[in-house]
Order: structure tokens, then sequence, then C-alpha cells
């Protein structure tokens, strides 16, 4: 499993070219599900990003939860995080099936609403528009090896 975390200011999502969902301050989750990824991987994920203290304290640090400063979540599935570079075109062989990917996606955004936090959703499988204004930028990846 790869998350990739953008800290915003917002962010929204269109698919064909109507608004599904937008966020205030928060996280813009693109979420990538590995064919080997299991439902204790993905409530270790969400575990994770819950308590991470990514955000900016009064002092400018990062000390802060995103419970800590009240964000929302946008979650975005995005297969492509799992492609293979080898050679010049990327393999996506490492990504779980649609069905399987599907029913780990919204199990992760069950389980980060557990924690008291709006979560929001693109829409599976489609070609979505995702907008942001980063906040930073800051941007981290996290793995199934960093769980």
């Amino acid at each position: 499993m790869k998350v990739v975390i953008q800290i915003v200011n917002s962010a929204s999502v269109k698919v064909e070219g109507q608004l599904i969902n937008k966020i205030d301050k928060g996280y813009l989750l693109f979420v990538g599900i590995d064919k080997l990824d299991d439902e204790l991987i993905v409530k270790k994920m969400a575990k994770k990003i819950i308590e991470m203290r990514i955000n900016k304290d009064i002092n400018g640090k990062t000390n802060l939860s995103i419970l800590d400063v009240n964000g929302e979540i946008l979650s975005i599935s995005q297969f492509t995080l799992c492609a293979i570079i080898d050679s010049r075109r990327p393999s996506f062989s490492n990504a779980a099936r649609a069905d399987v990917a599907n029913k780990l996606y919204e199990l992760f955004n069950e389980e980060l609403t557990k924690y008291n936090v709006i979560v929001k959703k693109g829409v599976f499988g489609a070609d979505m528009k995702v907008y942001l204004e980063n906040d930073g930028p800051f941007t981290i990846v996290v793995t199934d090896k960093d769980l």
C-alpha cells in the first residue's frame, strides 16, 4: 500500500465536469492498493496517517495531527501508485484487482472515519480531475514498509 499525503488549504474532485467532493484545510490522500495488501495493512495505514504529527503548531513546528487541527480528508484511489518502472512504459501488475482494491479502499476510508475525522472521496475507477491548493507545499509518501 502506498499513500501520498498532501497537506492542503483546499482540495476538490470532479468527474465528467461535475463536482463530486471538496474539503477545506486537511489532507488530500492519493491511495494505491497493492495486490499483496490486506485488511491489517489497510487498518495500520489509516491509524498511521491519523496519528502522524505533520501539521504546524503555533511555532511553525510540525507537531500536530489531523485531529489536532480539525482537518478534513479527501481520499482519491490511484492504482498508478503501484506502478513498476523497469522500462520506459510502467507496468501496473502490482496493483490489486479492481474488486479487491475497491473493497480495501472503502475499508481504509471507513477506518479513517473511526477517528472522528471527516472523510470525503472521489469515485473509484473513474477518470477524475483533482484540484488542490498545497499548504507549504508539504507532501509525504507512506508505504506499508513504514508501518
